[in-house]
């Protein structure tokens, strides 16, 4: 068990301790946020709705240039300064009592978070040999889910309290944590600064790399899964199917439990960019089988008929989820500058938080408006996307190739251990 989920030790462990620091009180939060400031502080949804919306707009903008000072910087200092920046943006939920002060928090919340994940991909990749970077990624998501869940256990006793200073606790222990996970970063080995750009080259090197962009586009696309478990897949559960409520709950531990037993073994079948576009087109596939199931699950004619197809589709789509996470991490750092991976994967992390502002709207429009060919239009853009990314990928091989964007050379990895 440990195997599936624990790094090597060294730094990559350390960099699993660090994010399972923070994913306990994210976990919570991600639990309480909506109920405490919709029936405490008395926002509406559409409030609360809008306010996320904008600030995950503004992230995804803000990853890139938080990415670059990553990188000039060096990206274990940057790290450590967006994780007490985290910390503190998510300790001002404790002062929110108006919809203006929301708005406020909320965009330092997410700019923070956004980049503090371009820091952390820069950070791996310069402590990682390049071989192990997506196997590596695969032990950092499986242990960042085991402290989502628990997390979420402890958001759930908060929930249970529902009181004021119940949620609030969630709040603090959130920001406690990212503080810790500050302490723990800095642990890690320097990771040496990347030299400015030469005279004639642009500063954001990655907003005139276009095969990138291309692939970012895409697997911003293949990320549309995000929302389903979270959103979608519940409010379909209670008002196009047959199934029991408590469905939901059953839907999200197989999920959770199954990136966390199983994300790694999907991700040692990715071993390069071929190996890393077939994992992201054969997940396409899979994701249009889930969708098509879900689709399905509507038309049983009783509890047990719409249960069974909806685990079905729920075991396809954490397959299609774990299948398209390989092949992106690998796409994502491998055709990336080595001394721009900070700004790179600010770029390529744009796409989960577009996903998270545009998903929840598009999709309940297209699936709990439309039914079963709005799953059937879902699942083929998934497909096209996942079927795109082999053409994406090969021409960005073509322009590395002729020399643009600069390729460059990996600093030398540390040799001493963090453990």
């Amino acid at each position: 068990m440990s195997s599936r989920i624990l790094p090597p030790s060294g730094p990559p462990r350390v960099l699993a301790l660090a994010q399972l620091t923070n994913a306990f009180g994210d976990g919570a939060y991600y639990v309480c946020s909506a109920l405490y400031f919709t029936r405490i502080v008395g926002l509406s949804p559409t409030q609360v709705g809008f306010a996320l919306t904008l600030g995950w707009a503004l992230g995804s903008v803000a990853g890139v240039p938080l990415g670059h000072l990553a990188d000039r910087w060096g990206a274990r200092g940057a790290a450590a300064l967006l994780a007490v920046a985290t910390g503190v943006a998510a300790g001002s939920f404790l002062f929110v009592t108006s919809f203006a002060l929301f708005v406020l928090a909320a965009c330092l919340y997410t700019c923070c978070q956004c980049g503090l994940g371009a820091a952390r991909q820069a950070l791996l990749a310069g402590l990682v040999d390049k071989a192990r970077r997506t196997e590596v990624r695969a032990h950092l998501q499986a242990t960042v889910n085991a402290g989502l869940a628990i997390g979420a256990a402890l958001g759930g006793l908060a929930l249970h309290l529902d009181t004021r200073q119940a949620y609030l606790a969630v709040f603090a222990m959130d920001a406690l944590s990212f503080l810790a996970s500050a302490l723990v970063l800095l642990r890690l080995p320097a990771v040496p600064p990347s030299p400015p750009a030469p005279a004639g080259e642009p500063v954001l090197a990655v907003l005139r790399d276009r095969p990138y962009a291309l692939i970012s586009l895409l697997n911003m696309i293949m990320l549309l899964h995000m929302p389903l478990l979270s959103l979608v897949i519940p409010l379909w559960i209670v008002q196009r199917t047959e199934a029991p409520s408590w469905t939901v709950s059953a839907l999200l531990v197989l999920n959770t439990l199954s990136v966390v037993l199983f994300q790694v073994r999907v991700a040692r079948r990715v071993t390069g960019l071929g190996t890393a576009s077939r994992s992201v087109r054969q997940a396409g596939l899979v994701m249009l089988a889930s969708c098509a199931v879900f689709a399905l699950s509507a038309a049983g004619s009783s509890a047990w008929a719409a249960g069974a197809a909806l685990l079905v589709a729920a075991c396809l789509q954490v397959l299609g989820e774990m299948m398209h996470a390989s092949g992106a991490w690998e796409v994502g750092f491998d055709l990336a500058p080595q001394d721009r991976q900070g700004q790179y994967q600010g770029f390529f992390g744009a796409g989960t938080a577009v996903a998270r502002m545009l998903g929840p709207l598009l999709l309940t429009t297209l699936i709990i408006t439309w039914g079963p060919p709005g799953w059937l239009l879902l699942g083929g853009l998934f497909l096209l996307a996942g079927s795109a990314m082999g053409p994406a990928v090969r021409w960005a091989e073509r322009t590395r190739a002729a020399g643009s964007p600069r390729p460059a050379v990996a600093p030398p990895l540390p040799q001493e251990s963090a453990s």
